[in-house]
């Protein structure tokens, strides 16, 4: 098991993870990181609190997006069995829009309070990977 934590190399960069599809519609992680003070191509963001929707249920991002977590600790699982855990500080970037997804879970608590910020269809996600 994989589980991911630590924070940003440098105080110029946020700590990121982004979910990518690989072959066959299998989805996979990539560890990195994104350059504070840059503005993201996306023309509106919305918030949610409901979890009881799709936890623990496989699904790809229904589009590409900025998960921004506020409060709430949770691991997620990708086709291979690999896992990583995301919290607040921790930005993931849902790309993964085809094929059989991911699936999460809270392992914190039973709330999970997010921001998503969609990106525009060709817009740079700005993901530096390590």
């Amino acid at each position: 098991m994989n589980i991911i934590t630590e924070q940003a190399d440098t105080p110029n960069d946020l700590k990121a993870i982004r979910l990518i599809n690989i072959e066959d519609g299998k989805c996979d992680f990539e560890i990195g990181k994104i350059p504070v003070r840059q503005h993201i191509n996306a023309s509106y963001f919305f918030a949610q609190t409901d979890v009881s929707t799709l936890e623990k249920i496989p699904h790809p991002a229904p589009r590409r997006q900025y998960v921004i977590t506020l409060k709430g600790k949770l691991k997620f699982t990708v086709t291979n069995g690999k896992t990583f855990i995301i919290e607040p500080g921790i930005i993931l970037i849902a790309a993964d829009t085809v094929g059989s997804g991911h699936t999460w879970e809270i392992i914190d608590g039973n709330e999970w309070e997010r921001l998503y910020i969609p990106l525009e269809e060709d817009a740079n996600d700005y993901f530096i990977s390590n």
